[in-house]
């Protein structure tokens, strides 16, 4: 517990953030089973280091983790889309991404998407499909051509899944 509030408050208290504290912080957002605490670990993140790296480490966890750690990059990336408030952090050695700057987000984001899809559907683990899942475009229009096949896949798998959860989930994103 005191690891996680030294982790939490050292963007507020503006004590610059290393490398290793990146790496300490996308470890415990990822490890973290709450979706709502493991904000206090990607916020930090972004106001110090940037949206780019941290959705690239969310990625990397996604392509390259294990389950748990799939589940925990889906459960993280909710909150790659906050709005950067914490002034006071900074990466120790000022790379950082300035919060001025205009960042490119929609590459990340369709990467993302694309890769997050691909998993769905190939892998039945039940808590990466619950996590992937509700922040998952259902729409073949989110993706280009040649991945639209897949978004039907991804849809006939959740709706005929045995789990309650992903079957009444794809729905409220089929019908909204």
């Amino acid at each position: 517990m005191q690891v996680r509030a030294a982790l939490r408050n050292a963007g507020s208290d503006g004590l610059p953030a290393s490398d290793a504290a990146f790496g300490a912080l996308m470890k415990a957002a990822v490890h973290d089973p709450d979706p709502s605490f493991n904000r206090r670990f990607v916020e930090p993140a972004l106001h110090a280091f940037g949206r780019r790296r941290v959705r690239s480490a969310l990625l990397e966890y996604l392509r390259t983790g294990t389950d748990l750690e799939r589940a925990g990059a889906a459960r993280a990336w909710y909150w790659t889309a906050l709005p950067l408030r914490l002034p006071n952090a900074r990466a120790e050695n000022g790379l950082g991404e300035s919060r001025t700057d205009s960042e490119d987000r929609s590459v990340l984001v369709r990467v993302w998407n694309e890769t997050a899809l691909q998993e769905f559907v190939s892998n039945e683990n039940l808590d990466v499909r619950r996590c992937i899942l509700p922040g998952l475009p259902l729409r073949p229009s989110a993706y280009p051509p040649e991945l639209h096949a897949l978004v039907v896949t991804a849809v006939e798998i959740a709706r005929s899944h045995s789990d309650e959860y992903i079957r009444h989930r794809v729905e409220i994103q089929v019908s909204g």
